[in-house]
């Protein structure tokens, strides 16, 4: 049986470092699926080798890697556009796949994108019987003004939390790892927040309940909304419309 990642980008893994590293000394197999394209196939192909090169150091077989996404046009800041291509190209990928469980991006209201794998995730295991699904905070603006942001900070409205402690060995690692990624700016910001998160609270992910889906993540403006400009209410609207039409089942 298959753990299997529903994740948006390349490079969201690295915020699951501890669950991927605990299912790993399990003996757990484990199968990362991305979502959003990307313009440009030199790009596409870059981030993947970075994502490839992380897992490997982590011991996992490049192959289990697959970018789901390729081609689906679920693009990169518009997976809400075409859920019904990127939960078709998920399911193409799991043909076959006895699955277990799954881990995705938490539903925070940080990056559409992220909001919508965890959607997608939970349409997944509901089609396999209701699976589990645990999320994983990646970033959120809960509570702050333009330009700041809460990296890795879970939100209460997601639930209980589990902490994972890590020893100092591990989380010093954890931090190292980033360099993968160095070509990514985006970790400039984002790198500090989280271990600054993580070394007050811990590292926690939380049991992702079906119906928090239905619910805006957290009061006030999201970071997308004031960040990439997208209004909750297109996302919340693309949403409902993929969910009406799998509930109504074939035409």
């Amino acid at each position: 049986m298959s753990v299997v990642y529903i994740l948006a980008h390349f490079d969201d893994e690295y915020c699951a470092l501890p669950l991927i590293e605990h299912a790993r000394l399990e003996g757990q197999d484990q199968l990362f699926l991305y979502v959003a394209d990307y313009v440009g196939e030199a790009r596409g192909r870059r981030r993947l080798g970075e994502t490839q090169a992380f897992l490997s150091w982590l011991r996992i077989d490049p192959a289990r890697v697959v970018h789901v996404g390729r081609g689906a046009g679920a693009m990169d800041g518009g997976v809400y556009r075409a859920l019904p291509a990127a939960y078709g190209a998920i399911e193409a990928a799991l043909a076959g796949v006895e699955v277990k469980r799954l881990v995705c991006p938490a539903w925070e209201g940080g990056h559409m994108d992220h909001d919508m794998c965890c959607l997608l995730a939970s349409e997944v295991a509901a089609a396999r019987g209701g699976l589990p699904v645990d999320m994983v905070s990646l970033y959120n603006g809960k509570g702050l003004p333009a330009p700041l942001f809460h990296g890795g900070r879970v939100l209460d409205e997601n639930g209980p939390r589990t902490i994972h402690a890590l020893a100092a060995r591990d989380f010093i690692r954890w931090m190292m790892a980033v360099r993968f990624f160095w070509r990514e700016r985006a970790w400039l910001g984002l790198w500090p927040t989280m271990f600054w998160t993580y070394a007050r609270h811990g590292f926690g992910h939380q049991r992702l309940n079906p119906t928090r889906l239905g619910e805006r993540p957290h009061a006030g403006i999201l970071l997308y909304e004031r960040m990439f400009k997208v209004p909750y209410a297109d996302v919340r609207a693309a949403a409902d419309m993929f969910l009406s039409r799998r509930r109504a089942g074939p035409a």
